[in-house]
C-alpha cells in the first residue's frame, strides 16, 4: 500500500503550506449597466459566531451562539479596502439574522462603494401570497439599512418543482409586482438564483424578452461543468446553464464554486494533479480560477466564515490568472477523480432542515464525504488499513453527532427530499449509511 506522508494542517486543507499573498488589484467585471463589480462577491450565509463556528440553520456542527457582529465588520472593511463590492445575503440566512448583520457592517461605509444583493426567500406557502412578498421586500430593506437593493433575486427558482414555482411567483403576480419594484428604483436590478426543476429555468429564459432579467444565479464549478447529470438526471449541467445565459447576455452569478467546501478539502489523487501544475496554489483557488476563467461570470459568491478564507479568495482574484487549456483539461480529469470518491453531492445548505425525527442530515453526509475525499472510503475489508480507517470513522462520528441525530433513526418519511437543492434522495442515502455503519460497529464488536 502507497505511503502517505504527514502533512500540516494547512496543507490538509488547502494543499500547499505557502501563505497566499494579494499581489494586485481585485479582477472587476461590468454587468450590462455599466457597474463594476468585483469577481469575488462576499457571500453572507455562513458568518462568524462568537464560539469560533459558524452560524448558518440547523446542524449539530453549526453553532447555536450569537453571530459575531464585530468579526463581520472587520471581515467587510478588509473587503472592501481590497476591491470586494458584492455582498450576497437572504432572510433566510443565518436563522434569519443575516440581513440585520450584514445591514449593520455595510452601514459604516458609503453607500455607493457596495452592492447588495439579497433574496424573495418566500419559501414557506404562507408566504406566497403578494402582500407577504412585499413585506418580505419592504423587511429587507428595513434590516441592510438601505432605500434600495442594488441587486434582488426569485430566490431558488425550481427548487419543489415548477408548480411550486408557478405558485410562488407567477400566480401571485410577485413578477409584474417586481418590474415595477424595478422599475421605481427600489429595486435596481432583477434576477433569479435556479436550484431544481429544469422546467422553472427554461421557463424563466423563455420570458426574458417579457421580463429583462438582469442576471441569473446558478451552481457553477468544474465537477458540475459537465457532470452535473451524472449526479442526478434531474440536473442541467453548469456548461449548459452558462452557455444559455451568455447567449441571452444574462450574466452568471457563480454560487457553490467549491461544492459546499468538497472542492476545498485536500483529496490526495486530486492534489497530485493540482499541485505538479502549480505547487504554492491551495485546492480552493483552482476552483475559482475555473469560474473566473469564463468571461459572462459576473461574481463568484464564496461564505467566508474565517478571514483566513477571505484573504486566500482575494489574492486568488487579485487579479484573476485565466486558466489555459491545458489547465482546464487536468481539472476535468480531476473531476472525474471526484466523482469516484463516492461522496453525497451536499452542498451543506441546510435547506432539508431541521429533521421532523432530529435527524443531523447535513452532519452525516459531511461526515461521510470528508471520509471519502481523504480516502477513507469505502471501507475495504482487505485492507490493511480496514480497522483503522473504521476505528476513525466511527470515532469522528459519534464524535460529532449525536447518537439519536444519526442514520438509525431515519424513518423514511421523505419531508427533507422537496427542499433538497441537489435533489439527493435523502432517506435512500440515510439507509445505505446506516446498514454501513451498522455492519461496521458488528465488525468492531467481534474484533
Amino acid at each position: 500500500m502507497k505511503s502517505k506522508r504527514n502533512i500540516s494542517r494547512r496543507e490538509f486543507i488547502t494543499g500547499t503550506t505557502k501563505p497566499p499573498e494579494i499581489t494586485g488589484p481585485m479582477t472587476m467585471r461590468e454587468d450590462n449597466k455599466g457597474n463594476k463589480i468585483s469577481l469575488l462577491g462576499y457571500g453572507a450565509m455562513r458568518l462568524p459566531t462568537k464560539d469560533g463556528k459558524h452560524a448558518n440553520t440547523w446542524a449539530e456542527g453549526v453553532s447555536s451562539a450569537a453571530i459575531d457582529q464585530d468579526a463581520v465588520n472587520e471581515h467587510v472593511k478588509f473587503a472592501l479596502e481590497h476591491g470586494v463590492n458584492y455582498f450576497d445575503t437572504s432572510p433566510a440566512y443565518c436563522r434569519g439574522e443575516s440581513e440585520r448583520v450584514m445591514g449593520e457592517a455595510l452601514s459604516h461605509h458609503p453607500r455607493n462603494s457596495y452592492f447588495i444583493a439579497t433574496k424573495l426567500s418566500n419559501f414557506a406557502p404562507q408566504q406566497y401570497s403578494l402582500e407577504a412578498c412585499k413585506e418580505l421586500l419592504a423587511n429587507s430593506i428595513k434590516a441592510l439599512r438601505t432605500d434600495y437593493i442594488d441587486f434582488y433575486l426569485l430566490h431558488s427558482v425550481g427548487n419543489g418543482g415548477f408548480e411550486t414555482f408557478s405558485k410562488r411567483y407567477i400566480e401571485n403576480g410577485a413578477i409584474e409586482w417586481l418590474l415595477e419594484e424595478r422599475k421605481a428604483g427600489r429595486i435596481r436590478n432583477l434576477g433569479f438564483s435556479y436550484h431544481g426543476d429544469p422546467k422553472a429555468f427554461e421557463w424563466c429564459i423563455e420570458h426574458h424578452e417579457q421580463y429583462h432579467w438582469d442576471f441569473c444565479q446558478i451552481q457553477m464549478n468544474y465537477v458540475d461543468w459537465l457532470h452535473a447529470k451524472e449526479v442526478n438526471e434531474r440536473n442541467l449541467n453548469a456548461k449548459y446553464l452558462y452557455e444559455t445565459l451568455a447567449a441571452k447576455n444574462i450574466p452568471a452569478i457563480i454560487m457553490e464554486p467549491l461544492l459546499g467546501g468538497r472542492l476545498a478539502r485536500f483529496n490526495y489523487a486530486v492534489a497530485s494533479k493540482l499541485k505538479s501544475m502549480d505547487p504554492d496554489s491551495s485546492i480552493a483557488s483552482w476552483a475559482f480560477r475555473f469560474c473566473g476563467t469564463y468571461p459572462n461570470v459576473l461574481t463568484i459568491l464564496s461564505g467566508m466564515t474565517y478571514k483566513e478564507h477571505l484573504i486566500e479568495n482575494i489574492a486568488t482574484l487579485s487579479p484573476l490568472k485565466p486558466l489555459t487549456q491545458s489547465e482546464l483539461d487536468t481539472l476535468e480529469e480531476a473531476a472525474q477523480l471526484i466523482l469516484q470518491n463516492n461522496s453525497i453531492p451536499c452542498n451543506l445548505c441546510q435547506y432539508c432542515m431541521p429533521c421532523p425525527y432530529g435527524i443531523d442530515i447535513p452532519g452525516v453526509f459531511d461526515n461521510w464525504n470528508k471520509a471519502c475525499i481523504e480516502d477513507r472510503l469505502p471501507i475495504d475489508s482487505a485492507s490493511e488499513r480496514h480497522s483503522e480507517n473504521r476505528e476513525i470513522f466511527l470515532n469522528e462520528l459519534d464524535a460529532q453527532i449525536h447518537h439519536l441525530r444519526q442514520p438509525e433513526h431515519c424513518i423514511g418519511c421523505g419531508k427533507c427530499v422537496s427542499h433538497c437543492p441537489q435533489r439527493i434522495d435523502i432517506p435512500k442515502k440515510m439507509e445505505e449509511i446506516d446498514v454501513f455503519i451498522a455492519n461496521l460497529r458488528k465488525e468492531a464488536r467481534h474484533a
